[in-house]
């Protein structure tokens, strides 16, 4: 049997216009990052294999966690998220949104129309992303023991619609409400991969740190 703990990276650099810039944990994010590594040395510190994508955001969450990466896989790495929202707007006119509310209604139209395959000239196609996430998950659960994965919340809602069946807007619903810093467990056994734990936030949920429970 394979365990899988997913971990959304920490916080990063909110006010960028770029993948970039995005691309380095906030002070607010190492701190959540830093929270959950203690949690985890609490309660079951131990993983057989820790793996991040190749981004700043990632490695360094895991780092902060208190945890020595063992694989770094590219397949973990982020959908390009300011390219989508670059080529929505040039193509269809939809602008980016201006606040989370708007962005409530915008990210599955980003979405959609990427799976429709209406955006050209982007990095990635849907389904580009969908294989190389499937192929991971499917390659990982070819291991044994428990696996910590550092990575994203496009990746992580993926994932969630290769274990659960979602539709398109199912999954543009779930990455939605991944948490930075956020656990998620599956399980594979007797040849499925089950979710046991989705969005789970245990060391930010004590009323003083109310403030640190981010989406963006």
């Amino acid at each position: 049997m394979a365990e899988l703990i997913l971990v959304r990276h920490g916080q990063a650099n909110s006010h960028a216009t770029d993948e970039a810039g995005y691309d380095r944990l906030s002070p607010l994010g190492v701190q959540q990052a830093q929270w959950l590594g203690a949690h985890l040395a609490q309660t079951n510190p131990h993983f057989d294999h820790v793996i991040t994508g190749t981004l700043n955001r990632q490695t360094g969450t895991a780092r902060a966690m208190g945890y020595e990466i063992t694989e770094q896989d590219a397949r973990l790495d982020e959908l390009s998220y300011f390219a989508l929202a670059q080529a929505i707007e040039a193509q269809h006119g939809i602008p980016a949104p201006a606040d989370a509310t708007e962005f409530a209604r915008y990210l599955p139209q980003v979405i959609e129309h990427w799976a429709r395959g209406d955006l050209a000239d982007v990095p990635e196609t849907f389904e580009h992303f969908t294989t190389r996430i499937t192929g991971l998950i499917d390659d990982i659960c070819q291991q044994r023991g428990r696996i910590l994965i550092v990575t994203s919340g496009g990746v992580i809602g993926m994932v969630m619609r290769h274990a659960l069946g979602l539709d398109i807007p199912g999954m543009s619903r779930v990455m939605l409400q991944v948490m930075n810093s956020s656990l998620h467990r599956l399980e594979h056994v007797h040849d499925m991969l089950m979710v046991g734990t989705f969005n789970a936030t245990p060391h930010l949920d004590t009323p003083d740190r109310a403030h640190a429970r981010t989406f963006i």
